[in-house]
């Protein structure tokens, strides 16, 4: 078994809705949740005039091959309702593998760890929640030493109920 992170990420419709759902495929399809962080609420990064999006990271134990998990993960993308047509737009769901434990992937389909993490405290911060001393394979720097450093100023905020 593969302990793999994975951020999940929507800003439209029920985005509760649409997570848990998007949990419940993963659990199924891809192999048992070992832990999930919060839900968080961050204005939109790369194409801020959206609306804000909802995250969290899942911890995931697989048999699944690399290439395996990004199709199953692409296939849940669009069974919930993903359309791709343009790089940091709105969506329902986004589906991202962060890390596959120690793992480095450089594929034209697969970069593990995800290439932006260092950037986006949407991601280290509920990443630091579930898992802050797992090291980062490439960096050698802990998900806390990251968050610590990360140049991204957007607020990272932490929700305790969701409205949809």
């Amino acid at each position: 078994m593969t302990q793999v992170h994975i951020l999940l990420g929507g800003n439209i419709g029920d985005r509760q809705k649409v997570f848990e759902k998007a949990t419940e495929e993963i659990n199924k399809r891809v192999g048992e949740l070992l832990k999930s962080s919060s839900y968080y609420e961050t204005a939109a990064w790369g194409i801020e005039d959206q609306a804000p999006f909802l995250n969290q990271v899942i911890l995931v134990n697989t048999n699944l091959s690399p290439k395996e998990l990004l199709t199953t993960l692409l296939d849940i993308e669009k069974e919930l309702g993903r359309i791709r047509f343009q790089k940091w737009t709105e969506r329902v769901i986004d589906l991202d593998i962060l890390y596959i434990e120690e793992q480095v992937i450089d594929t034209d389909d697969l970069k593990v760890p995800h290439p932006f993490i260092q950037e986006r405290r949407f991601t280290l911060v509920p990443l630091v929640e579930i898992s802050p001393d797992f090291i980062h394979p490439v960096f050698k720097k802990t998900l806390s030493e990251l968050l610590k450093s990360c140049p991204d100023k957007l607020e990272v905020n932490k929700l305790q109920t969701i409205d949809s």
